[in-house]
Order: C-alpha cells, then sequence, then structure tokens
C-alpha cells in the first residue's frame, strides 16, 4: 500500500515516519502527479489558510477532491481536519475545504498558541490510551448525523470518521502510540 502524505506545509514528515513504522510506503505529495499511484491521502497539521491557498497554487485541490470523491481514503490531522470539514466558522471567505466530514469546526477553537495542550485520551477503536497534542487546535462544534465519534477531550469530539474519512483535531504523529495511524491502514485495507 502506498500512502501519500500532503507535504506542502505543517509536519508531513513525522506522518510518513509514522506510516513507515507501521509497514506502509508513505511518499510526499507535493503536486498532482504525485497522487498517481497512492491508495489513501494524509492531510497533516498547519496553518488551514496557508494550505488551502497552497493546494490551489499547487493545482492540488481538485484532483484530490476528485480522489476522495471517487473513494480514496483521506485522514485530517488539525488542519487537515479543517480541510476536510464541510463548514470552518472562521474561516477566510474565500477559503476552500473539501467538504469530506459533515461537520462544523472553529479554527483555534481551544485558543492561542499559549493555550495549547496535551492529555489523553480514551477511543472507541482501541483499548490503547493515546496522549493527543493540541496545537493551536480546531475545536468541532457541529456533527452530521453520519459522523461518528471516535474519542473525545474536554467533552468536545476530537476524532471523527465518516465514510473514507478519518479526522482528528489533535497531532497523533507527536505521540509515541502509532494507534492512530493504524486505524486509517485498517481503514484502507477493509
Amino acid at each position: 500500500m502506498t500512502v501519500g502524505v500532503l507535504a506542502l506545509q505543517g509536519a508531513f514528515q513525522a506522518h510518513i515516519d509514522k506510516l513507515n513504522e507501521l509497514g506502509a510506503e508513505a511518499v510526499e505529495v507535493k503536486r498532482p502527479e504525485h497522487l498517481e499511484g497512492v491508495d489513501a491521502l494524509v492531510m497533516p497539521g498547519g496553518e488551514s489558510t496557508t494550505m488551502s491557498m497552497l493546494l490551489e497554487s499547487s493545482e492540488l485541490f481538485d484532483p484530490i477532491a476528485e480522489r476522495i470523491d471517487d473513494g480514496m481514503a483521506v485522514f485530517g490531522t488539525c488542519a487537515g481536519l479543517i480541510l476536510l470539514a464541510t463548514d470552518i466558522e472562521d474561516g477566510r471567505p474565500d477559503q476552500r475545504s473539501f467538504g469530506r466530514l459533515d461537520i462544523a469546526v472553529q479554527r483555534n477553537g481551544y485558543g492561542r498558541q499559549v493555550e495549547s495542550f496535551e492529555t489523553d485520551i480514551a477511543t472507541t477503536v482501541t483499548d490503547e490510551s493515546v496522549h493527543a497534542v493540541f496545537i493551536r487546535a480546531p475545536k468541532i462544534v457541529r456533527l452530521g448525523s453520519d459522523v461518528e465519534v471516535l474519542a473525545e477531550a474536554r467533552g468536545d469530539a476530537v476524532l471523527v470518521r465518516s465514510g473514507n474519512a478519518l479526522g482528528a483535531g489533535f497531532h497523533p504523529e507527536l505521540s509515541k502510540s502509532t494507534a492512530i495511524h493504524r486505524l486509517f491502514l485498517d481503514s484502507v485495507y477493509n
């Protein structure tokens, strides 16, 4: 299996390392031709408006949207979650998203950089506790009826999935655990 990792901004190398640790072949995706042969895609954290603009300038937005619409599995973390949301409550008017998860998010919903936090969370998909790192994290403020909540923190949904999309409001690539990446790979295999 080949998993692409959007490599325009953010901690994409940490995702590549996690995926390789689990036996997947992870490749950087920076241009449309890098999507060829990719079975699934990870969208890392970063700054969502900048990532949205970079997706446009690199001409990746439409090819990625087509692949997701055709059923390619996608996993978005932090800014990647924002890019998968149907509604970005405080996004720029020209900011595009893929609209794959029927959720509304607030960018930096937990506060500024100084209010970033770490906590252990329980998920419905593993017995393993997962250390979650929230850095200027988005907050999910609305869930559609087809969105399954897999983990919560501070009373909020922080790990969700719907169809071929998985989204995390935190950075699982910064944890020692591989549970969340394993969950994503399992969804691709099944």
